[in-house]
């Protein structure tokens, strides 16, 4: 099992500094390759370059009144529940359908809802 991840393109974890504009000011950010390509792929879905989508990501988060003290951390979960909601079918896997047109809400209940099937009953 572990030499499907252990014999991969070790270019997928290779660590890569990027930086770009946030609110006027530069700020690099480091992540693997697969990270950046993920986030390429979520931008792409809404005709967004990764620097529009990382600032994207970063105000809405601060006009949601969350702290983003680990931004870097922030994009790797956004990676991990993007291809999760694919993966379990509540977001669709086609790259045309854009991600801003989806109805998040319904998309939110769905997920309670598995949520409260897993909790246990006390």
């Amino acid at each position: 099992m572990c030499q499907l991840f252990i014999d991969a393109d070790p270019a997928l974890w290779t660590p890569q500094t990027r930086s770009f504009r946030m609110d006027g000011m530069v700020t690099s950010v480091r992540l693997e390759d697969l990270f950046w390509r993920t986030l390429e792929t979520i931008g792409e879905r809404d005709d967004l370059t990764v620097p529009q989508l990382l600032l994207r990501l970063y105000n809405e988060s601060l006009d949601a009144g969350h702290d983003i003290g680990n931004f870097t951390s922030f994009l790797r979960v956004c990676c991990l529940r993007f291809l999760d909601l694919q993966l379990r079918g509540l977001i669709p896997v086609e790259p045309g359908v854009r991600l801003s047109e989806l109805l998040v809400d319904d998309i939110l209940a769905a997920e309670r809802c598995e949520r409260d099937k897993r909790a246990p009953l006390l």
